[in-house]
């Protein structure tokens, strides 16, 4: 079982200033599937304890814990008068109070990559496996289970790290890390990864990563979901202690190679999407994908119809 999660979350959010004056990005208000409207950070948390997690590990720039402190801790008891007839609103505030007892705080006092981030865990994380989630991505199950779930399972059948991943056209591997390998099962969407590249070129790409049983031009990626060994942290001690950059930062895709290597991991191509609301329009396609999918679905959709045709 996973008892243990990391929440990336300390990124300067400069592609949505000045939103983020007001407020951290990962604390942007989202109308979650259940029709409530929540901060993007909480929707990640209640991802990952929806999938066994127990103890949440949220990664902050120096003083950034204070915004998500404030909204952790439910209403005070001269707001709870305001939703005596408001049971779903009790129901949230408790919620909110039983989250902030599993979530600590972990600084990263110098930006210096997404590795860097996450070996700022290690010793939180101590020898547990973890499940990685990014703060400013949501993930949205296209069945019963949702994608953090659908990986943890997986962990409890092969004891190695998986990555999640997706395919991606040539034209857009760019925008991600991309990962090869052997297949092993083409119908759960499952393979061993050997190989690892951040946003590489269509060329190299082409020359490197290409999986015979996926459609011409089309590669896997990463996902934005992850579940890693305790090895993760060992390698990342040694990039930190030997300086070992990759574009100026500390890689996780770098370390990852290493872990590859060392003691191999699955890929799995997750039943969902991940919506990046790191930008305005990623912002605006996660809020839309979530009111498709939500219990407010119908109303939405009509009222979005409606506009369509309308001229105005």
């Amino acid at each position: 079982m996973i008892r243990k999660a990391i929440i990336t979350a300390a990124g300067k959010g400069t592609r949505q200033y000045p939103g983020t004056n007001a407020v951290q990005k990962e604390l942007f208000p989202l109308v979650d599937r259940d029709g409530i409207t929540k901060p993007t950070i909480q929707i990640i948390v209640e991802e990952a304890m929806h999938a066994g997690v127990a103890e949440v590990a949220i990664i902050v720039q120096p003083g950034g814990e204070e915004q998500f402190q404030a909204h952790f801790r439910g209403l005070s008891e001269s707001d709870v008068n305001s939703f005596s007839n408001k049971k779903w609103g009790l129901k949230q505030s408790a919620l909110l109070d039983k989250m902030s007892q599993s979530i600590t705080y972990i600084h990263q006092t110098e930006q210096h990559g997404f590795g860097h981030a996450v070996y700022c865990a290690h010793e939180w994380a101590g020898d547990d496996p973890v499940l990685l989630l990014l703060g400013d991505h949501v993930y949205l199950s296209h069945v019963d289970t949702s994608c953090a779930q659908q990986i943890v399972n997986l962990y409890d059948r092969f004891q190695k790290s998986i990555l999640a991943v997706q395919q991606t056209h040539i034209n857009n591997l760019s925008l991600f890390g991309t990962v090869a390998g052997e297949q092993l099962d083409s119908r759960l969407g499952l393979y061993r990864l050997d190989r690892i590249i951040e946003k590489p070129t269509a060329k190299v790409a082409a020359e490197n990563l290409v999986i015979p049983e996926l459609p011409p031009n089309m590669f896997l990626t990463i996902f934005g979901l992850y579940l890693l060994t305790p090895t993760i942290f060992k390698i990342l001690a040694q990039h930190v202690e030997k300086d070992i950059r990759e574009n100026g930062e500390i890689q996780l895709s770098t370390a990852l190679a290493e872990l590859f290597a060392q003691e191999g991991a699955m890929g799995y191509e997750v039943a969902g999407e991940r919506l990046d609301m790191g930008t305005p329009l990623g912002y605006l396609q996660t809020q839309f994908r979530l009111a498709q999918h939500s219990v407010l679905s119908r109303d939405f959709m009509s009222f979005f119809k409606a506009n369509q045709r309308s001229n105005i």
